[in-house]
């Protein structure tokens, strides 16, 4: 059988970009994760559940295949405190990851190359999946050394496979983001979560204020400690606060609260608030 993702090019950190224009998204997936010989599923550490894609998690286990876990963003949380949480969710093998820092890439590298020194091939894939801004392209960069997948704080900013070659023999595969097909159609508590990961852009967002008030539930205080303002958690008070110190202002010198709430959002999507 012809392999369908191609030859990557000769020289280590090549890569191939395959021309998918024609296939959709997940059918690009489901190649990839018959085609790979390991998978690395790149989870967001603020989010490791709402970023897990159980979905394909279970395709990947059902065909007996090695499934890494990534807790990119680790930058962002307080390990020893979601290492509890790892612990009880059993996400083995798992690594915390940061592409900022530059943490976890050795130890990866390591994984990586007892694993595929495990499969009787010349040529052994690595699959990179999960969900759109979980990291996945700047994780692949950190792997290579250098800027090879693009990389982008916009969510689907990668359209299609690139296949890389990091050592001898052993290969990762970049795709783009996926979104669970049952999360496909959108309602108001998929489309809030979608928003809280990034999978959907801060600037997409319809009632941000929302958004940032169960961020805000979900996370007490850390928003207010970022902007240095005592809105005693206080949606409103936030909002009317942010807004003034910003100069975010329409005509009558009211508060622009949508655009307050995005600031809000695009902030904690690009990283800049961090949870402790």
């Amino acid at each position: 059988m012809v392999n369908p993702l191609g030859r990557a090019k000769e020289g280590k950190g090549k890569s191939n970009f395959i021309n998918t224009h024609r296939e959709s998204v997940p059918k690009i997936i489901e190649k990839i994760i018959y085609e790979a010989d390991v998978i690395i599923e790149v989870l967001d550490a603020r989010f490791i559940e709402k970023t897990r894609n159980i979905e394909l998690e279970n395709i990947v286990k059902k065909l007996g295949k090695k499934l890494i876990y990534i807790f990119n963003k680790s930058d962002l949380v307080n390990v020893a405190h979601m290492k509890e949480k790892v612990e009880l969710e059993d996400l083995r093998p798992g690594i915390f990851f940061s592409s900022k820092d530059r943490k976890g890439s050795a130890v990866l590298k390591k994984l990586i190359k007892i694993e595929a020194g495990k499969i009787d091939k010349d040529s052994v894939n690595i699959g990179v999946i999960g969900y759109p801004n979980t990291g996945k392209s700047s994780l692949i960069n950190l792997l290579v050394g250098r800027s090879i997948a693009r990389v982008s704080s916009e969510a689907g900013h990668t359209k299609g496979m690139q296949k890389i070659k990091i050592s001898n023999g052993i290969y990762l595969i970049d795709t783009p983001g996926i979104i669970p097909v049952a999360e496909k159609i959108y309602g108001e508590r998929i489309r809030t979560r979608h928003l809280q990961i990034g999978a959907i852009t801060w600037d997409r967002a319809k009632n941000p204020d929302m958004i940032v008030f169960n961020l805000m539930k979900e996370f007490p205080n850390v928003i207010e400690e970022y902007y240095k303002i005592d809105a005693k958690e206080d949606i409103e008070a936030l909002i009317e606060q942010l807004g003034r110190k910003l100069h975010y202002l329409r005509k009558g010198n009211e508060v622009d609260e949508d655009r307050t709430a995005k600031k809000i959002l695009r902030d904690w999507q690009e990283g800049k608030i961090k949870i402790r």
